[in-house]
């Protein structure tokens, strides 16, 4: 990896800003966003496109500092990427080991096993449904936990015969929001904001894990009350429970060697993701060591595991890490933290309210992983200033997981489990439906999430880093 060099160091912070370049890379940034929100393109492709374009104009302005050990300034797109590796890493390592573990038969094992404890009862599953996906989300993060859960609400709802299986579907697109606060690795905005602030995994439990469970205690309800019309089922009691009881857990297990070893492999890489930084090792490490163990000891085919990695995924960050990168150099991210270090008045408190209502409106607009990545050098360049960031970091956390509620396209859960719904039972739901519901939600969620920071603020509560 590229670092730079102090003359580059030097020439990167002294270099007065430029009024041109800082406009031309922010409508870069802009119409990449916009795109993004309104799906005109592909996200993975229009972060792509945005990356080039960046990457051309940063090169036509000068703007690139030339690392050490690099030819030219084209290093520092170089410097860039590799900085993000650690995300990068986690994203790959999981990806393979979640792979590995549902051809295992494990999950599905999980969850046939809680359903079965629902005997058929449609409120009773809805409830289930909404722990399956907190369980799933906190231990596999946001991406697998959602798909695996709303597969299965949508093949038990079809074997159940219930016509309309949105309330269900619903509860895995935005609980997983909740569920995604619940550790450093659960989402993936978490895991970026955790990993740029490096604040300790210990610490989530006593800040962002009760708002997990609390504001999914919220989306339940709200769902609950919004849905309850559509919690039925036809048939008897007796009959219901049959058809459940008639699921076959092990359905899937193909070899219980296997599901053993998998088992273990995963319990002790959620145990290395808690212990990582005690010991002073990255997460992405403990990631591979998981992904690899799993494909090592499953006899799973490593060239299929390799391919459901979520490679559109991977680029879509290096394309976003590339942009902001861009941007930064301009210096326009330094001067939006003066803008905002300016409208406080330098308190601390104000600045962490600004932050809470900003990431919580723009995540659900253009997509919450852009505006947590954009977020994360403007707090860097306000703790330069000696502002206290802790509370900046802790509020981007919790809000830019939760701001995703509000929209179809706030955040990967809500596409993955909409976009299931519509393939799978050809039912669509529109803007206007999620906006009314998912704007409720996110509106109570606020109330609590805001009352939470100001409290932890106003006591010192923020655990020390």
């Amino acid at each position: 990896m590229f670092v730079l060099s102090d003359a580059a160091a030097v020439e990167a912070a002294t270099t007065a800003p430029r009024a041109l370049p800082m406009v031309v890379l922010g409508l870069i940034m802009v119409v990449t966003y916009t795109t993004i929100a309104l799906e005109w393109l592909n996200k993975s492709l229009a972060a792509m496109l945005g990356a080039v374009a960046a990457v051309v104009a940063a090169l036509s302005f000068g703007i690139f500092p030339t690392p050490a050990g690099a030819r030219g300034p084209y290093g520092h797109v170089h410097y860039i990427i590799g900085h993000e590796l650690g995300v990068l890493g986690v994203i790959v390592g999981t990806s393979i080991l979640v792979d590995v573990a549902s051809h295992s038969g494990l999950f599905h094992f999980i969850a046939v096993k809680i359903v079965k404890r629902t005997h058929g009862d449609p409120k009773k599953l809805f409830l289930f449904v909404a722990l399956l996906t907190l369980v799933f989300v906190t231990f596999l993060t946001i991406a697998p936990g959602t798909l695996i859960v709303v597969s299965l609400a949508l093949v038990v709802t079809k074997a159940l015969e219930i016509k309309d299986p949105r309330p269900y579907v619903l509860a895995v697109a935005i609980i997983a929001n909740s569920a995604a606060l619940t550790t450093l690795a659960s989402g993936i905005c978490t895991l970026m904001l955790a990993t740029a602030s490096e604040l300790p995994y210990v610490a989530f439990f006593r800040v962002t894990t009760p708002m997990g469970f609390v504001t999914a205690a919220i989306a339940f309800f709200v769902l609950r009350r919004s849905y309850g019309h559509l919690l039925v089922a036809p048939g008897t009691p007796e009959e219901r429970k049959a058809k459940v009881e008639a699921f076959d857990e092990w359905a899937l297990v193909k070899d219980r060697r296997v599901f053993y070893r998998i088992a273990l492999i995963l319990v002790l890489t959620i145990v290395g993701f808690a212990t990582a930084q005690t010991f002073r090792i990255g997460l992405d490490f403990i990631a591979m060591c998981g992904g690899v163990g799993a494909l090592f000891f499953s006899g799973h085919s490593t060239e299929k595991a390799i391919k459901v990695v979520k490679w559109d995924t991977i680029l879509f960050f290096i394309g976003l890490f590339v942009i902001i990168g861009a941007v930064e150099a301009t210096h326009l991210l330094t001067t939006m933290a003066n803008a905002i270090l300016s409208l406080s008045g330098g308190s601390a408190m104000v600045t962490m309210l600004l932050f809470t209502v900003f990431a919580l409106v723009m995540s659900g607009i253009v997509d919450n992983i852009p505006i947590a990545a954009t977020m994360i050098p403007i707090v860097r360049t306000l703790e330069a200033q000696g502002i206290e960031v802790d509370p900046l970091w802790w509020s981007l956390i919790l809000t830019a997981n939760l701001g995703g509620n509000s929209t179809p396209v706030g955040s990967i859960s809500n596409v993955i489990a909409l976009s299931s719904l519509e393939k799978e039972r050809g039912i669509k739901i529109g803007w206007g439906e999620f906006l009314r519901v998912g704007g409720l939600i996110l509106g109570i969620q606020s109330a609590v999430v805001v009352t939470w920071l100001v409290v932890f603020k106003v006591f010192e509560l923020f655990p020390a880093r």
